[in-house]
């Protein structure tokens, strides 16, 4: 069997430095668990810019074409916000995800009981909860034509066109379906099929696949009354698939249930290659963050977890992923806390390298 590859793309800011700490974690799965991964780095974002005049090099874009999954941290900074929009770091990433046709984009939000108590609603609403956010991630209102500012008698008019075929709605849909499966045997769809004829055809369509899930277990609701439920009872879901615009407000809502956006990964995926794995691109929810970036106060965390679903749904080991995710869960409980999770008095923050470190610990006790 093939060494599983794997390609890593720290970019800018706080990128380096949690990248650094899941290449520790690589490491140890190698050494302790006979896990090795053939690992290849290279630029994105403003670091590729910088260097190549390009946000992301067409050498590298082959390259993420190639690999079984790419791990990217995170990209952007004030450095690059007089550039054109055309070579802004973002750009790099939204050019992996279309050249890779990363369709479906899994958003978890799972509250860590100890963590339970920075979130902004009360602690028995969120304590325990684990649902997972299923966007569909290449097509809807962000892409659809025709889109522009354009003169219309004596005033401009901005159009933006939400547009959706059966096939891509089928195939974010069977991937939400096959997550449900494996989890907790719920889907809830979202959309405003009330309103809006895309929203009808998008409920026709899930309908018809869930027919080849009868397992599972389907409901529709309002985007907005699902928005509303979210903040009210969020563990009433298991799994919630939704279109481009609805999945990147209803994920950013989910995403502070937890209380912070340093905790949180998630992971874009496509379809199936010849070896039968997905293309994947997991990264962290968390930005840049330049104002900390070099001081070793990020939370690595996100990104390690990044990794854990690396683990589950690229590599097939499932086993492993709940192994990593218990170990940073250990390490929450002992009351291990990065700058961003500090809440309790008398607690003194640990550095990205140390919280690395303590997870990384734990591994080693969970043999």
């Amino acid at each position: 069997m093939s060494t599983p590859s794997l390609l890593i793309l720290p970019g800018d800011g706080i990128g380096p430095e949690v990248m650094a700490e899941v290449r520790k974690i690589i490491d140890w799965y190698g050494a302790k668990r006979d896990l090795a991964f053939e690992v290849s780095e290279d630029l994105v974002g403003g670091a590729a810019y910088d260097k190549h005049g390009t946000p992301l090099h067409d050498d590298t874009m082959a390259r993420a074409q190639e690999v079984d999954a790419v791990l990217l941290g995170a990209v952007g900074g004030p450095k690059y916000d007089e550039l054109d929009f055309s070579v802004k770091p973002e750009r790099g990433l939204l050019r992996l995800r279309k050249e890779m046709d990363l369709f479906a984009n899994l958003r978890p939000a799972q509250c860590f009981d100890a963590l339970s108590h920075f979130s902004s609603l009360k602690q028995e609403v969120v304590a325990g909860l684990d649902i997972m956010i299923v966007r569909e991630l290449t097509s809807g209102v962000y892409f659809g034509e025709p889109r522009g500012i354009f003169e219309e008698g004596n005033e401009r008019v901005g159009i933006n066109t939400q547009r959706y075929t059966e096939s891509e709605i089928d195939r974010v849909a069977r991937s939400a379906f096959e997550l449900a499966r494996k989890r907790g045997g719920k889907l809830c769809s979202m959309e405003k099929a009330n309103v809006m004829e895309s929203g009808i055809l998008w409920r026709e369509v899930v309908n018809r696949v869930g027919q080849d899930y009868p397992d599972v277990e389907l409901s529709h609701m309002y985007a907005d009354a699902g928005a509303m439920q979210l903040t009210r009872w969020p563990k009433q879901f298991d799994v919630i698939v939704t279109d481009n615009l609805f999945g990147d407000l209803l994920s950013d809502l989910a995403a502070m249930l937890t209380g912070s956006l340093g905790m949180l990964p998630s992971a874009s995926l496509g379809a199936p290659m010849g070896n039968g794995r997905p293309k994947a691109l997991y990264e962290p929810v968390h930005g840049s963050a330049p104002d900390i970036a070099g001081q070793g106060k990020a939370n690595p965390i996100a990104c390690i977890l990044s990794f854990a679903m690396a683990l589950r749904y690229s590599f097939d080991k499932g086993d492993e992923a709940a192994r990593l995710e218990r170990a940073v869960e250990e390490v929450l409980a002992d009351g291990l806390r990065t700058a961003d999770l500090l809440g309790e008095e008398g607690v003194a923050p640990v550095s990205t390298a140390e919280m690395g470190d303590a997870i990384v610990a734990k591994l080693e006790a969970s043999l």
